[in-house]
């Protein structure tokens, strides 16, 4: 099963990324000035990842990454794949265990374990 996991960027803006059950980044979302916005959007991608868009590209220099959007807007970008199995198998992990994936927070020095 994959994980949600908060840090913060380096302009101290809130993220967070979903992980695959390899530990590997399948998606990074967008900037939150605040944790709680951070958390709140974790919980309602949970809620609502069955009815999420995958928007396919491929990038200048031929690898592949889509585009999370949630009710119409931009949600989170994806790491860049080299083919686009790659691809159809990141997204796939999210369809499969977003919606009952734990959160982690490392916003700190202690890892905290976010309940349901």
């Amino acid at each position: 099963m994959g994980a949600f996991v908060i840090s913060k960027r380096y302009n101290e803006e809130y993220k967070f990324v979903f992980t695959s059950r390899k530990g590997k980044v399948v998606f990074t979302s967008l900037s939150y000035e605040l944790k709680f916005e951070c958390e709140e959007a974790i919980e309602q991608f949970k809620i609502k990842s069955d009815t999420a868009d995958f928007l396919k590209f491929k990038s200048t220099s031929g690898k592949f990454y889509f585009k999370l959007m949630l009710e119409g807007s931009h949600f989170a970008t994806s790491r860049k794949y080299t083919t686009s199995l790659r691809l159809q198998k990141g997204i796939d992990e999210i369809v499969r265990y977003a919606s009952v994936s734990e959160t982690l927070d490392f916003t700190s020095n202690d890892l905290i374990f976010l309940e349901d």
